[in-house]
Formats: C-alpha cells, structure tokens, sequence
C-alpha cells in the first residue's frame, strides 16, 4: 500500500495501449483508473447537469470543452475512491490541460509523480489498429492476426457480425497519428521539463511492456 498519493499519466499513440497499461498499473498500485471516456458516459448516464451539458456537445460531434471536462475532474479527484491516486488514461491531451490537471492537484497538495510515454513506432500501430475487429453488439475486440475469432468474422462471444469501425480503417488512422504527433511533442516536453516523464518501449505483449512500465515507475521513486 503507497503511504502518499501516485498519480500516473499515460501518454502515447492511438493504439499503444494506453488504457491496458494504466488498468493494470491501478490494479497493482491500488489506484483509481481515470478514463475521461468513462468519465463523460458516467456523467452522461446519470442526468447530472454537467452530463447534460456534455451530452449536447457529444451530439454534435464536437469535443466537450476543457472547462466542462475540469470539472468533473474536480469532482472525481475530492472523491475517496481517488485518495491513493489516479493512473489518467485520455487525458491530458494537450498542455493547456496538463496545466489544469496540475491546478487541480496542486488544490489536494499533489502532483502527477510520472508521465509514462508509451512510444510505439507508427508502423507497428497501423499494423495492431487497422487489423482490429470489434463486436457491436457486446462490444468484444478480435485482432486478424494476434486474437482471431474461431470463425472469421464471427463474435466468439455472442455470435454476432464482426466490423471494422470506421476509425480503425488506414486512412483514418494516418490523420489520427498526424494530429497525435502535431499535439503531444510539447506535451511530452512540458512533463521532460519537469522531471516527470519516463519513455517506455510499448513494442512486446501486455507482460512484456507493463514489467518495463513497472520499472520506469521504480526508477521515478527511487
């Protein structure tokens, strides 16, 4: 059990394996997972006004402004489930939240104690999404190559049509790892300049990379 709160921030492409490294950095370190994704759909599908107020952008298909997203941060961080910390899996995108995240534990006399940055060349990504398949009736995810379904293009788990959904297809990819790059070289930047970020080789199996992610963390704490 940590003496003092950890608060981890996972950075790094679509596809590098973000919100699998920071589940189990949660897990290990007995920690909240803090999915802004989760975070807007809890809001959302309990009524809350700033569910509501998102809600009406996501309709639109815009981003939930940052302001709206601090918020309810706020709220999640003064709660006991995120006493012993947080691993931040989406977020901070950019610096301009970076520099929010920082405001709002600065108010609960924290900080992010590491920025681990999962680096996977693009190749490699383009190869692991624009093979992924997903089930959209249960939501289960298959991979043509690493984890195939018993019947090709067959759900294992309750039988239904496998697809490719629209922002796993190359091209879509492509502009998303554009904007990834155009976005994250100051924000890697902004946590090297505090002393914060560890770079991790996101290239292996799950095992592989979270027993280097463990030991970037020793190396922080040390």
């Amino acid at each position: 059990m940590l003496t003092r709160a950890l608060d981890v921030v996972l950075l790094g492409p679509p596809g590098a394996g973000k919100g699998t490294q920071a589940k189990r950095i949660a897990a290990a370190f007995e920690v909240l997972h803090l999915s802004t994704g989760d975070l807007l759909r809890d809001e959302v599908a309990r009524g809350s006004d700033m569910g509501k107020a998102s809600e009406a952008f996501m309709k639109r298909g815009e981003l939930v402004p940052d302001e709206l997203v601090g918020k309810m941060l706020f709220a999640r961080l003064h709660s006991q489930s995120a006493a012993a910390g947080c691993t931040y899996d989406g977020y901070p995108r950019n610096t301009e939240q970076a520099i929010l995240l920082d405001g709002l534990l600065a108010e609960l006399n924290r900080r992010v104690d590491v920025a681990l940055y999962l680096n996977v060349p693009d190749a490699d990504l383009l190869a692991r999404l624009a093979g992924r398949r997903s089930c959209a009736a249960c939501g289960a995810v298959f991979h043509v190559v690493t984890t195939p379904p018993k019947v090709e293009g067959v759900c294992d788990a309750c039988g239904a049509a496998l697809v490719q959904r629209p922002d796993d297809e190359e091209g879509v990819i492509r502009e998303r790892l554009r904007v990834y790059h155009a976005q994250t070289a100051p924000l890697l930047k902004f946590y090297a300049d505090r002393g914060a970020l560890r770079e991790v080789d996101g290239v292996g199996t799950l095992d592989e990379v979270f027993g280097r992610v463990r030991e970037a963390m020793r190396s922080k704490r040390r």
